[in-house]
């Protein structure tokens, strides 16, 4: 197992949050498309991005997920990702 994977303190980590935002906690650099960098909107250590679509700030999340009603889709640890489309 790499160090990463085994908890390094420089390993990325990326929580699906409940019914919400991807968390980023870690060193990474955020790119466009065509590999340009994304800057951060602040200087937290942790950046949340949006799963829903409704943000107004994407890639960022900004809460919209709330008011939209955004519901995870079922558990695809649970069943090992036979929930999931192909």
């Amino acid at each position: 197992m790499s160090d990463t994977v085994s908890g390094a303190a420089d390993a990325v980590v990326i929580t699906v949050r409940k019914n919400g935002s991807l968390g980023i906690v870690g060193n990474v650099r955020l790119q466009d498309h065509d590999g340009r960098e994304i800057p951060r909107i602040n200087d937290k250590p942790t950046i949340a991005l949006c799963r829903c679509g409704h943000s107004a700030r994407k890639p960022f999340c900004d809460g919209a997920h709330k008011a939209a009603g955004f519901i995870d889709p079922p558990d695809a640890a649970a069943d090992g990702g036979a929930s999931l489309p192909v």
